[in-house]
């Protein structure tokens, strides 16, 4: 009998999967397992055109239905997994019924961080911004005059708060730390992006904690600050982080450590189960690491792939992400944990920025504001592994092309 492959998750990861498989000529027997009650779609646009109204949902699916029944994919919506058995090679679904497998892929992503019910994390009226019905709870309340917090000065909060003044809500966001986006972005970049957010009337409080959200029989009034501050607020958002899914996977004995702990071929700690996407911890470098993108789910599940296909690929990641606010697009290549210098370059057009990251003299990343060809250029520094000149680098009248021709 054909071998049969189970993908416990129905996201980026777990399409970019099944979708390599198919092109690969596999044809075992496929069937994800989705908690999500829609076929897997691209998530980013949803903290923007989507939220904006600007989109409609079907245009970001990945996929229609229709293609899982063509390509002989069993897509199972609004299932739960309840436990794993990797002795029996089974999983359990929330009716009890059990399915049987040959492969096993995690792809279960991960969860938005939420405000304790202590501190009125329960208030009707906080919310966090992740899937469909995150951006589809959030799409109506969003109008213009209402007052709205954005609790934390990560990307998705910053989005958050651009498609809110644009929908022309007041908006006030609060970070803990001493500036914005401090675990991801140097501090000039995070100086740029903070200026955008001021110049479009966000009012901005760093190192300024949440004491309380307060409310009036359940439903969200207000906000008592850190720094003394008392607001009235008619909804919130929450952008604190993200947890991995792995529950399932610490359950069912599989080495976790923050999330998912897999190999260089995206292997758990057992031999026929494998792991993609936002709930791994992958080797980069002799360190473990979460790579939260688009990017790496895709690479990595397509390395899954080939692997399950009889190939034996190691995955390399070559990170990139991006952030679109207001009229500012963020693009970055490359990885900057761990960085100790930086570089800022002027572009060539009004308004073009770019931040280039070095790690013990070598090139790691690139911020490109408005910038495409600051961004292409270090993304093929980056993939042919060549060090930029330092001197054509820091001259902002150079081409960034001789770059890559030294």
């Amino acid at each position: 009998m054909a071998e049969r492959l189970v993908v416990v998750g129905g996201g980026q990861a777990a399409f970019s999967l099944v979708s390599k498989l198919r092109a690969l000529g596999d044809s075992r027997s496929i069937t994800i397992l989705s908690v999500e009650d829609v076929a897997p779609y691209q998530r980013p646009p949803l903290s923007k055109k989507y939220l904006l109204g600007g989109m409609e949902f079907e245009r970001l699916l990945l996929r229609p239905v229709d293609w899982y029944v063509q390509n002989n994919i069993e897509l199972r919506l609004s299932t739960f997994v309840e436990e794993i058995d990797p002795a029996g090679q089974f999983v359990r679904l929330q009716d009890g019924s059990n399915i049987a497998y040959d492969y096993l892929v995690l792809a279960t992503g991960s969860t938005p961080r939420r405000l304790p019910s202590a501190i009125g994390g329960d208030l009707r009226g906080v919310h966090v911004m992740r899937d469909k019905r995150d951006a589809d709870l959030l799409m109506d309340k969003m109008n213009a005059g209402r007052r709205l917090l954005v609790i934390g000065g990560g990307y998705i909060g910053l989005e958050a708060a651009a498609v809110a003044r644009h929908k022309g809500m007041e908006v006030t966001l609060i970070e803990m730390a001493d500036r914005i986006l401090q675990r991801v972005a140097a501090p000039e970049t995070a100086e740029i992006i903070r200026t955008v957010h001021l110049q479009h009337g966000v009012v901005i409080k760093q190192s300024t904690g949440l004491v309380r959200l307060t409310g009036e029989n359940g439903v969200l009034s207000g906000a008592e600050l850190s720094d003394g501050t008392n607001l009235h607020v008619d909804l919130a958002i929450v952008g604190i982080g993200v947890a991995p899914n792995d529950e399932l996977a610490r359950r069912a004995g599989l080495n976790v450590a923050n999330g998912i702990v897999v190999d260089e071929f995206a292997r758990t700690s057992d031999s026929r189960i494998f792991a993609v996407g936002d709930c791994v911890m992958l080797p980069w470098r002799g360190e473990l690491v979460r790579l939260e993108s688009v990017q790496n789910a895709v690479d990595q599940a397509e390395v899954v792939a080939a692997n399950l296909s009889g190939q034996s690929l190691t995955y390399q990641p070559k990170p990139w992400f991006w952030s679109d606010q207001y009229d500012v697009k963020l693009q970055i290549a490359g990885f900057n944990r761990g960085y100790d210098e930086v570089l800022v370059r002027p572009g060539a057009r009004q308004g073009a920025i770019s931040v280039w990251y070095f790690r013990g003299g070598r090139f790691a990343a690139v911020d490109a504001i408005n910038d495409a060809k600051a961004y292409v250029t270090g993304k093929k520094l980056l993939d042919s592994g060549i060090e930029p000149d330092r001197g054509l680098l820091a001259d902002p009248s150079s081409d960034l092309k001789q770059l890559l021709s030294l």
